[in-house]
């Protein structure tokens, strides 16, 4: 039997109300960077931004076509940090393959792997108030003796803890791996993996952790039940928060859309694309980095009636599956070649885990602050009732990356 270099991958999203505040470019990882160094980082990772929202898009689009009335939620940049690293271990076709698929090419591999890492420093944060992280992990058998300059990288690019393990022994591996997920996750996710493949020698976890705080909470004693209308015009009742201010809002007359974009505390926002009615097909298949730029220019702050659910929703995903209707196939085979990880080694990504959970409601957490009352301008408020399927992006304004991308079909979950 071929030994296998099983991957796994976590992507965890809650929002509730515990905050976030302004990220800084944590110094702590390998010693502090120069401006310089930091000034190009920075540029790197603004450029995988555009391109990982591209790769995000061309992903949902496939997850939308094969499930046209179904939650989806995904989160675009963990899936790409996760194969960027472990572009790190592949050669030739196999690694352009990888390229291909994630919008990587035409980008230096020092580029590309200086923009994860920068990436990786905004957005984990240290501060007890502030809920946002990406966190790697690579458990390696014992048996296994991988390149130093692969491990080596992986520490020092994408801050990835390397485990050793024992894959012998299946049962124990798979408790320390759920075990290390649930600890990662604050609880969150436990029993990630189900089974382990016999043969696997190595096992890649990618985990992002996100709990934000709306800028402007809604008023809990205000949220009512109301109908939630499904495709085939079949209500399901939802809780329904409400709350009047001033919000970025427009709609996008020839895509017929409303679009809202929501802060959060800090530099994080959820933009909500409102297809009108029968019109969800056409705004999907228009899902671009242009259309999404447009939206931007389109919206205008102004005072706003928002009706929003309250939700939370889980998606999981088979992305072995899925990556290789995107051409990205190589990876999953036994020719392909991961040499730069073992050499003499037939490695393979024997499975791909996709797990992505998000919560939305009106506060979160108990005791957190509540927000000051906004003063208003006298003008007719701009209705936006989010009472059909949505689409739905989280994104940091700073670079630009987008987080979380879905649509909720049904937020009852069903």
């Amino acid at each position: 039997m071929n030994p296998i270099l099983g991957l796994g991958l976590l992507l965890v999203g809650l929002l509730t109300v515990e905050g976030l505040l302004k990220p800084k470019v944590s110094p702590e990882n390998h010693g502090a960077v120069s401006q310089a160094h930091a000034w190009k980082g920075r540029r790197a990772a603004q450029e995988l931004a555009r391109r990982n929202t591209e790769f995000g898009f061309k992903l949902y689009k496939k997850l939308a076509s094969s499930s046209p009335s179904r939650n989806i939620f995904i989160s675009p940049l963990s899936i790409s940090t996760a194969f960027s690293m472990l572009s790190l271990g592949a050669q030739d076709s196999t690694l352009d393959e990888i390229k291909q698929g994630f919008n990587f090419r035409n980008i230096l591999e020092k580029d590309l792997h200086e923009g994860f890492h920068y990436l990786i420093q905004r957005l984990n944060q240290g501060n007890q108030s502030l809920e946002l992280s990406l966190k790697n992990a690579l458990f390696i058998d014992q048996r296994l003796q991988p390149q130093e300059k692969f491990l080596t990288n992986v520490k020092n690019l994408y801050s990835a803890d390397t485990v050793p393990i024992n894959f012998q022994n299946l049962e124990n591996a798979q408790k320390q791996i759920n075990d290390y997920v649930s600890q990662k996750t604050q609880g969150k996710i436990n029993n990630l993996i189900k089974n382990i493949d016999p043969g696997t020698l190595i096992l890649l976890i990618n985990c992002i952790f996100f709990r934000a705080r709306w800028q402007h909470e809604f008023d809990p004693k205000v949220t009512k039940e109301e109908d939630f209308i499904l495709d085939g015009n079949k209500p399901v009742k939802v809780p329904m928060m409400f709350r009047g201010g001033m919000y970025e809002v427009g709609h996008d007359d020839q895509l017929s859309c409303t679009v809202l974009e929501m802060p959060y505390q800090g530099n994080i926002t959820a933009t909500f694309i409102l297809p009108d009615e029968g019109k969800m097909k056409q705004v999907e298949e228009a899902l671009s980095t242009g259309a999404f730029a447009k939206w931007k220019k389109l919206i205008t702050r102004r005072v706003a009636d928002v009706s929003l659910p309250r939700f939370s929703i889980t998606g999981t995903y088979d992305l072995k599956k899925t990556l290789s209707h995107l051409g990205i196939t190589k990876i999953f085979e036994e020719n392909g070649d991961l040499t730069r990880i073992s050499p003499g080694r037939s490695l393979k990504v024997g499975e791909a885990i996709h797990k992505a959970k998000l919560k939305m409601d009106e506060k979160g957490s108990e005791g957190a602050a509540g927000s000051g009352v906004q003063t208003l301008p006298m003008e007719t408020p701009f209705t936006v009732k989010i009472n059909r399927p949505f689409l739905l992006m989280i994104q940091e304004k700073i670079t630009n990356t987008v987080l979380f991308l879905g649509r909720i079909a049904n937020p009852t979950g069903k």
